[in-house]
């Protein structure tokens, strides 16, 4: 039995910020599914993002291995900074899905970008944040509370495109039907704690409409960051609804925002 894929998407600039260099990857033909945060100003964060995002899809497109891709990803960042003295220093950050149509799904990892996982209503953070208040949590030196308020919070401790190489966080997850995962950038968590996340996600059935209204709120709290929301929402479906499903979401659901 296959799982049939509904596919939301939404970035937006935020109320503070004058560009946007957050990006993503919602192509559920493929099933790659992406957020990208980059860092290193207006030209490099941009750059960063977007030359992530497009080496990771074309590595996955060509058959390797998501954390392999990942990998190749950073490379390519890593080299446009080194040969650019104006996008020196750039990086991004990358969280990224892979689906299968049986509902199997390979998630990769760098830096404080996110992916989470609601079933039976529940929510629950798949990814670990490379940050230094997560570590500093982990070590019992803040609480969670305090380290919303801390000024270090922005503060990661991976990207891609810093180095030549990275270390990627890899987790299968198995899906089933009525899950709904979903991708984001910073700038929604740093605005919406989880219950007002989970709230939204379980009030609005319709994941692209839940995906705006995420964004929505997120501005309203303050929107001091770009914020970027990819919703995937799956279904049990026979293969022929499967198809269908594939055909509907090629006309209306792939978008990219570099």
């Amino acid at each position: 039995m296959s799982l049939a894929r509904s596919i939301g998407s939404a970035t937006a600039v935020g109320r503070v910020r004058n560009h946007n260099e957050d990006g993503l990857i919602a192509n559920d033909r493929s099933g790659i599914f992406a957020v990208a945060d980059g860092m290193g100003g207006h030209r490099g964060g941009e750059v960063a993002s977007k030359t992530a995002l497009e080496a990771l899809e074309k590595a996955l497109k060509g058959g390797t291995p998501i954390g392999n891709a990942v990998v190749i990803a950073n490379r390519a960042v890593y080299d446009r900074s080194s040969k650019n003295n104006d996008l020196h220093g750039m990086g991004t950050t990358l969280t990224a899905g892979i689906f299968d149509r049986a509902g199997k799904c390979t998630i990769a990892h760098v830096g404080d970008s996110r992916a989470y996982l609601v079933r039976n209503k529940a929510l629950k953070r798949i990814t670990t944040d490379h940050s230094l208040m997560a570590e500093l949590i982990a070590a019992g030196q803040l609480t969670e509370a305090e380290a919303e308020v801390d000024p270090r919070r922005s503060m990661i401790t991976r990207a891609l495109g810093l180095d030549p190489t990275v270390e990627v966080d890899l987790q299968d997850l198995e899906t089933l039907g009525g899950d709904r995962v979903m991708f984001c950038s910073d700038g929604l968590t740093s605005m919406m704690r989880d219950p007002a996340i989970v709230a939204v996600l379980n009030e609005e059935p319709e994941p692209q409409l839940a995906a705006q209204r995420l964004i929505d709120e997120a501005n309203k709290a303050g929107g001091v960051d770009n914020i970027t929301v990819v919703i995937v929402d799956l279904a049990q479906g026979d293969d022929s609804e499967t198809a269908q499903t594939e055909n509907t979401s090629r006309r209306r659901w792939f978008r990219r925002q570099a």
